[in-house]
């Protein structure tokens, strides 16, 4: 992996924390949607790496798991489809960062159970 790559230099701006649903039915439908996405080890091993590294490029996140290309890059989509990742083309490299907002709305989520 590249150590000496900021995050900030392939990852678009990281979105605003969403707010925490004052509504229970609207809490429980987003926690369960983000559950969802962590509902797989490979997803949640992709998760904790993103937060380690403040970045990687794809090919930095199959070199560490035992998993194929094609594998990595669904559960990076499913990642980023529910707003827990961010991503960017970085010329021929594609660079994945996590959404600091929306893991912290995971958190808030999980801690208001």
């Amino acid at each position: 992996m590249d150590a000496t790559l900021p995050a900030s230099a392939c990852c678009p701006p990281a979105a605003p924390t969403p707010p925490v649903p004052t509504d229970e039915a609207e809490a429980n439908a987003q926690l369960a949607r983000l559950a969802k996405a962590l509902g797989h080890p490979a997803r949640v091993a992709i998760l904790r790496l993103l937060v380690r590294h403040e970045g990687c490029i794809v090919g930095d996140i199959v070199d560490r798991l035992p998993l194929a290309q094609s594998t990595v890059s669904q559960h990076l989509k499913q990642l980023k489809d529910a707003g827990l990742i961010r991503g960017e083309v970085d010329g021929p490299r594609i660079c994945y960062c996590v959404q600091p907002g929306t893991v912290a709305l995971l958190k808030a989520l999980v801690e208001a159970l």
